[in-house]
C-alpha cells in the first residue's frame, strides 16, 4: 500500500517528496489499520468517528484546523465526513480534488472467515471489510497528505481531501452530493481522483497494467408485480403468479443484451489486446481484434463476454 502512495503522489507532485521509507510505511499502516477497523456500515457504524480520526491524524502531521473542515447533516449525525484542505503554491489555479468514500457494506461476523472489522494480513494480502473499498484509497490519500506536510512540499495547485459517507447505501445520507449542494467551495476543483479503475500485478508483482476508468454505467432498478385470481395454497393454479414471474425472470436470464462500443472502451479493448498478446493469450488476443472489426466478430464477443465478467460488462447492457 505505501508503494501505491508513492506512486500517487509522484504523479501529483513530479516526484518531489523523498523516497518511501520505513517511517512512512509504519504510518501508513497506523491509519489505514485505524480506518479499515473504524466501523461504517450504516447500521451499527459511525463514518463521522471515521472523519473525526482522519483529521486527528492529519493535524498530529501539522494541518492547522482551519484546513480540517468536518461535516454533518443534523438528521444523520453518524454520516458525517471531512474536507481537508493542504494549500498550493499558486493561488490563481484551481485545485486537485482528491475524493474516498469511506463508508463500506455491511458486514456479519458469521459469513466471514475472519473479523470483518480486524485488519489482517497474510501472505502479502490485507483483509477486512473496506480495506479495498474504499479505506485503501482514503488512507492513501490521508497518508499521503500527511508526508507532504511533514516534508513541507507543496504542489503548484491546492490538493482538496474529501471523505464522504453514503456511496454504499441507495437512498441514505451522500456526503459527497451534500457538499456539492452545500459547500462546494470546499470541493471546486479543476478534476477529481476517485476510485473506479483498477491495476494488474503479474507473479513477481511487477505492475502490468493501470486502469483508468473514463466513464460509469447509470443504473436502473424494475419492480415486477405479478397478479392472478388466487386461491387457497392447497389447491393451486397452475398458472399462479410465482411460477408467471419465475418464467419471466428466466428470460431476462436469458437475454443477452448486444454488444455496444464507446470510444472508451474501444480504446480499452485495442490497449487489452496488446497486454494480453504480450502475456501469450494469444486466442483472447485475437478475439479482441476481432471484436472491434465492423462489424463486431460474434464469435470474438462471446469468447471476451465468456472469459471475464468485467469484461462483459463493458460490451453489454447488463441486467440481473
Amino acid at each position: 500500500m505505501s508503494r501505491v502512495s508513492a506512486l500517487l503522489t509522484a504523479v501529483l507532485l513530479g516526484g518531489s517528496l523523498q523516497a518511501v521509507g520505513a517511517d512512512d510505511v509504519t504510518q501508513f499502516r497506523a491509519v489505514y489499520k485505524e480506518l479499515v477497523e473504524t466501523n461504517t456500515t450504516l447500521s451499527a457504524g459511525d463514518c463521522t468517528l471515521a472523519a473525526q480520526r482522519m483529521a486527528a491524524r492529519l493535524k498530529s502531521a501539522g494541518f492547522p484546523e482551519t484546513d480540517l473542515h468536518l461535516f454533518t447533516a443534523p438528521d444523520h449525525p453518524r454520516e458525517g465526513g471531512l474536507v481537508a484542505i493542504y494549500p498550493g503554491r499558486d493561488p490563481k489555479l484551481k485545485g486537485i480534488l482528491l475524493l474516498a468514500h469511506i463508508d463500506v457494506v455491511e458486514a456479519k461476523r458469521e459469513d466471514w472467515t475472519r473479523d470483518p472489522f480486524t485488519l489482517v494480513e497474510e501472505n502479502g494480502n490485507f483483509y477486512a471489510r473496506g480495506a479495498f473499498d474504499d479505506k485503501a484509497e482514503a488512507a492513501i490519500w490521508v497518508d499521503t497528505l500527511m508526508r507532504l506536510r511533514q516534508q513541507n512540499v507543496h504542489p503548484r495547485r491546492t490538493l482538496k481531501l474529501a471523505l464522504t459517507c453514503g456511496e454504499e447505501t441507495a437512498g441514505a445520507f451522500n456526503g459527497a452530493q451534500w457538499l456539492t449542494e452545500h459547500q462546494r467551495d470546499l470541493i471546486d476543483a479543476a478534476f477529481a481522483i476517485n476510485e473506479g479503475a483498477m491495476g494488474e500485478l503479474d507473479a513477481a508483482g511487477k505492475r502490468t497494467v493501470l486502469e483508468v476508468q473514463a466513464g460509469e454505467k447509470f443504473p436502473q432498478n424494475y419492480r415486477l408485480e405479478v397478479t392472478n385470481p388466487g386461491g387457497h395454497s392447497s389447491r393451486p393454479l397452475k398458472d399462479n403468479a410465482i411460477y408467471r414471474l419465475a418464467r419471466a425472470l428466466e428470460r431476462v436470464a436469458a437475454y443477452e443484451f448486444p454488444a455496444q462500443f464507446t470510444e472508451g472502451s474501444r480504446a480499452y479493448f485495442e490497449a487489452m489486446a496488446k497486454i494480453e498478446a504480450a502475456r501469450g493469450e494469444g486466442q483472447i488476443a485475437g478475439a479482441m481484434n476481432a471484436l472491434l472489426k465492423d462489424p463486431p466478430d460474434p464469435q470474438a464477443i462471446a469468447l471476451v463476454s465468456a472469459k471475464d465478467p468485467t469484461w462483459n460488462a463493458t460490451l453489454r447492457t447488463t441486467c440481473v
